[in-house]
């Protein structure tokens, strides 16, 4: 939500006043990620001296620049037009053109449309010229109270839970932050695969509409997390990032101990899970895993070991 237009008239005119007209180069400009007044007063500039601003959706970037009062043509660049659509838009640069390349929202580039675009214009030896602004994960990032003096981004996590949970393993040892985009629908999922592959205590934050209306951090143990939205009302909505705390050493060490004598003792609680809840072995060791945070297959591996 947009809490009053900006009065950007009269700075936008002292701007012109000193800096020379838009030079032919492609433009990599950053567009606010919610609120519409998050975006600088240069990429306003370049937008409104450009000779065509390409965008990822017409209609979303015309919301935009109705905000701002520009007029510059769009033309439509996405994922499924961008081969074609890139060389035309090369063409127009080397024939003297200022190209601005936006996306729906953020910095072009950052798992949006954008790159093909990028490395074409500097294989023709096009200016590239990167307009700052929003980044989800950076604004995440900050707000998350996790270190960042080293972290890693790594876009979207896998839509495929088998490939999600390789992904995941990957970083158990993981010593910094570790930053993912997720889609709402399949949060509960991931945080359910974080608590067993990476320890029910894993500390986690989830950024949730970042810089709009509705924007909201949340922080704690996976597991808490996880019980928390599995029972908001409505479910889970809004676009999220998710942040992984790294690996804390003492707490490996005390949940590998904890892994170990839970393994030892499973043939002999799980048998009495079966007993007490009149449950088959497959519905007992779910019921077990749950219950100690090791997973369905270690403890079934812990099984079979003992039964031979």
């Amino acid at each position: 939500m947009v809490f009053g237009r900006l009065r950007h008239a009269h700075v936008s005119t002292r701007l012109r006043s000193v800096t020379p007209a838009l030079a032919p180069a492609l433009y990599v400009v950053a567009t606010p990620i919610g609120n519409l007044e998050d975006i600088t007063l240069r990429a306003v500039r370049v937008l409104k001296e450009a000779s065509v601003i390409a965008c990822e959706d017409t209609r979303q970037t015309q919301k935009l620049l109705n905000f701002y009062d520009i007029s510059t043509p769009t033309l439509s660049y996405h994922e499924h037009n961008e081969v074609t659509r890139a060389a035309e838009l090369i063409v127009r640069l080397e024939n003297g053109e200022a190209v601005a390349l936006v996306s729906d929202a953020g910095t072009p580039g950052i798992s949006d449309p954008g790159y093909r675009l990028i490395s074409l214009a500097i294989r023709h030896r096009v200016k590239v010229v990167p307009i700052p602004g929003a980044v989800a994960m950076i604004n995440a990032l900050v707000g998350s109270g996790l270190p960042t003096d080293s972290f890693h981004f790594s876009g979207f996590l896998a839509a495929k839970r088998s490939q999600r949970r390789t992904q995941l393993e990957a970083i158990r040892d993981a010593r910094h932050t570790h930053v993912f985009y997720e889609a709402p629908h399949r949060i509960l999922e991931t945080l359910e695969d974080v608590a067993e592959l990476l320890g029910r205590d894993r500390h986690v934050v989830i950024a949730r509409e970042v810089t709009k209306l509705h924007e909201e951090f949340l922080r704690g143990a996976a597991r808490d997390l996880y019980e928390q939205l599995k029972t908001r009302e409505g479910g889970v909505r809004g676009e999220i990032t998710l942040l992984i705390a790294k690996a804390d050493i003492n707490a490996d060490a005390k949940a590998k101990t904890d892994s170990a004598s839970a393994k030892a003792q499973a043939p002999k609680r799980l048998a009495e899970i079966m007993s007490a809840q009149k449950l088959d072995e497959k519905a007992a060791l779910k019921v077990l895993a749950k219950e100690t945070g090791v997973s369905k297959s270690e403890l079934y591996r812990e099984l079979q070991r003992h039964k031979r």
